[in-house]
């Protein structure tokens, strides 16, 4: 297979690219789960329940290729990578996990047999930024927990891991598997900061991009897949621009047709004259006026 230049490699940000290389290697999940984890029990195997992607998922818009695995005692995970925000994003992966871990029980289960649904979610952008405490911290964990006594929980069997990528490489969080990670995902381009990196996970991650880059079928996918989400954010930008000009419009025709009140309560200018002066049409002033109680 062609070596691939450093330039050219693929960007494992790419969710293709990210199914590409966790979703056919359980082991490599298995490392990359344990180590965003760290504080919490390591797994020892998955068994990936969506390894395939589906052509059509590749150009629909508002979809995320993500990685559904279960391991060893049940416990589910979604595993994704996000490079773009939206406004619904909190309630997509709440809503998520909810039905992950719903799904679990069949008719007569013991709700003791259910275990935990899993998301970790890497974002590749700063999604908590408003406070200096949000700005100093990266990775975050969310519990159902009291909200006067945190330490209070009701298990983590609803559990959404999150890791803020370029908080995190600013903040610089050592030489910990986690950070390893990070730095892969934001610096893999980059020969001597990547050989530098001693995690043998890391370095398997980094061939397998070097394997699908040289890969012509695969890099042509990666390339749809990067165009479809181009297109996405294009159409979120013309909507939002279509939005902000009919916001405008609406204050316009607002402003007129108070102005034109206030021209028809003077008793003085014709319809036609305040229709000139406002910028209305005749039939908008002669509504007003019907409209006007006096």
């Amino acid at each position: 297979m062609p070596a691939v230049a450093p330039d050219a490699l693929l960007d494992p940000k790419n969710d293709y690219v990210f199914k590409r290389l966790f979703g056919e290697a359980p082991e490599l999940l298995v490392s990359l789960i344990n180590d965003l984890r760290p504080d919490l029990p390591e797994i020892r195997s998955v068994e990936i329940l969506n390894p395939g992607i589906n052509a059509e998922e590749l150009r629909g818009k508002y979809i995320i290729l993500d990685v559904l695995a279960r391991d060893g005692e049940g416990h589910a995970y979604n595993i994704e990578i996000q490079v773009r925000r939206y406004v619904a994003w909190h309630q997509r992966a709440l809503y998520y996990l909810a039905r992950m871990l719903a799904h679990q029980l069949e008719q007569g289960e013991d709700y003791a047999t259910l275990r935990a649904a899993v998301g970790i979610h890497l974002l590749d952008f700063d999604l908590f930024a408003d406070t200096p405490e949000q700005r100093a911290q990266s990775r975050w964990r969310f519990e159902m927990r009291d909200a006067d006594q945190p330490s209070v929980i009701l298990g983590n069997r609803l559990q959404l891991n999150l890791i803020e990528l370029k908080k995190a490489d600013r903040l610089g969080l050592g030489a910990d598997p986690l950070s390893a990670w990070i730095t892969f995902f934001e610096h893999w381009r980059e020969e001597q900061t990547m050989a530098a990196i001693e995690h043998a996970p890391i370095q398997e991650a980094l061939n397998r991009v070097r394997q699908l880059s040289a890969d012509e079928e695969a890099r042509r996918l990666a390339f749809v897949r990067e165009r479809a989400l181009h297109d996405e954010v294009s159409l979120l930008k013309e909507a939002r621009e279509e939005g902000e000009r009919l916001g405008m419009q609406k204050g316009r025709l607002a402003a007129a047709q108070d102005t034109a009140r206030n021209l028809i309560a003077l008793g003085v200018l014709s319809d036609g004259q305040i229709a000139q002066a406002t910028g209305l049409r005749v039939a908008q002033v002669e509504a007003l006026r019907s409209a006007d109680p006096s």
